[in-house]
């Protein structure tokens, strides 16, 4: 009996260790299962929105290569362009020499029974051209028909250029305003179309589209104001600009009868 006892001590510690090691693995186990997880939900994105709310989300301006245009009416045989065309045919070549991708085309009418007319006209706008610094080689002459005699039939200068807008028209209502879609008119978001027209707005106001890509170099500072703050500072003054706005001198007094 005391031999028993006496050995039974020695079993113990043999069993613990046979139970400690499943321990261990399934606690290894538990482990590795939550890092992959957290892992897993760290790789997945957000879920994205059900409808885009903000109006940049939904009117987005886009860069896309589109073509500028303008029509230079044909005057009378013999006679150069006007001053007013003139004027336009040499800010036209400037804003190709600035913006412009490729050739520059012009589409001349054919059929309109005023081809003398037509080629005093083409031989101004390639004049007006040379004014406004774009060489009169670079210009390619291609003949489109006339429609109708009766009407004006211009001769077009165009070029491709990049050109901000938008990737859609305004104006589209795909959702009802009223109350027949509850779902829409609970959730208390603003329609489809607004914001629209402020986005194509910003689109045609913006001079350089690549300005809403990136940002442009920092230009060269004033030195001379610069050195005028620093002196300035250097005598405890204040270097911002003052603004003085007179405030006109308004009677108070309001005159009554006798």
């Amino acid at each position: 009996m005391d031999s028993i006892m006496m050995g039974s001590p020695k079993i113990a510690p043999q069993l613990e260790g046979r139970t400690a090691v499943p321990r261990l693995l399934v606690v290894a186990l538990a482990l590795g299962t939550l890092a992959a997880g957290c892992a897993g939900k760290s790789a997945q994105s957000d879920p994205p929105a059900l409808a885009p709310i903000d109006v940049r989300e939904r009117h987005p301006i886009v860069l896309r290569d589109a073509p500028r245009s303008l029509d230079v009416f044909v005057g009378r045989a013999g006679a150069t362009l006007d001053s007013r065309q003139a004027e336009d045919v040499a800010d036209f070549a400037q804003e190709y020499r600035k913006s412009g991708k490729g050739g520059l085309v012009a589409e001349v009418p054919s059929g309109a029974r005023r081809e003398r007319a037509t080629h005093d006209t083409l031989n101004g706008i390639r004049a007006a051209l040379t004014r406004g610094g774009v060489s009169p080689n670079a210009l390619t002459v291609r003949s489109y028909p006339v429609q109708d005699p009766g009407l004006a039939s211009p001769i077009r200068l165009s070029f491709a250029s990049l050109q901000a807008a938008l990737p859609h028209q305004c104006g589209q209502w795909p959702t009802d305003l009223g109350v027949s879609d509850f779902k829409f008119a609970a959730s208390n978001e603003s329609h489809w179309n607004f914001g629209c027209a402020a986005q194509a707005t910003l689109a045609a106001q913006v001079a350089d589209p690549i300005d809403l890509v990136r940002a442009r170099d920092e230009g060269r500072p004033d030195i001379v104001k610069r050195m005028g703050a620093i002196a300035k500072i250097r005598e405890g003054k204040d270097p911002s600009t003052q603004y003085r706005q007179q405030t006109p001198q308004i009677n108070s007094t309001v005159g009554g009868g006798n």
